[in-house]
């Protein structure tokens, strides 16, 4: 797997939720497991069963983020007024509307906060662009056109 960038905050999110997974999740999971046992037979026992299907899955996230922490190298901002680049707030035109929009990395994309990947169609037609640039993107809904009217 390569190495993906994240920047610190993204990172430390990460690293919160596989401490929290680690240290707290796997405890209350694990009593769980033992109240359900007390409860005596386990092949009816449908608490036992989710109380597993939880452990399972919370193991499963834990080995996913400790692969993806791994891989990861962190960036610092390196966006400045002139040119977009990771961590560059923008300001775009759309039609008539205008849309903010933060660079960030892919595992911090969250396009309902307006954080949009580095690595997404948008996201890569943003880097290195400067303001009053117009781009076209194409989504599975057609062409659409940006200007970007204000980096920060």
């Amino acid at each position: 797997m390569s190495d993906q960038i994240i920047s610190q905050e993204g990172y430390d999110k990460l690293k919160q939720e596989l401490d929290n997974l680690i240290n707290v999740k796997r405890r209350e999971i694990a009593d769980r497991i033992q109240k359900a046992k007390d409860m005596g037979d386990l092949s009816e026992n449908a608490e036992y069963s989710e109380a597993k299907d939880a452990q399972a899955f919370n193991e499963g996230r834990i080995a996913e983020l400790s692969q993806v922490i791994k891989n990861l190298t962190i960036v610092e901002s390196d966006h400045n007024k002139e040119n977009i680049g990771m961590g560059s707030r923008v300001t775009l035109r759309q039609g008539n509307k205008e849309i903010n929009y933060t660079i960030v990395s892919f595992n911090e994309a969250d396009p309902l906060e307006g954080k949009i990947s580095n690595e997404s169609p948008l996201g890569k037609e943003l880097i290195d662009r400067k303001k009053g640039d117009k781009i076209r993107v194409i989504t599975p809904r057609g062409e659409i056109e940006y200007e970007i009217l204000k980096i920060g």
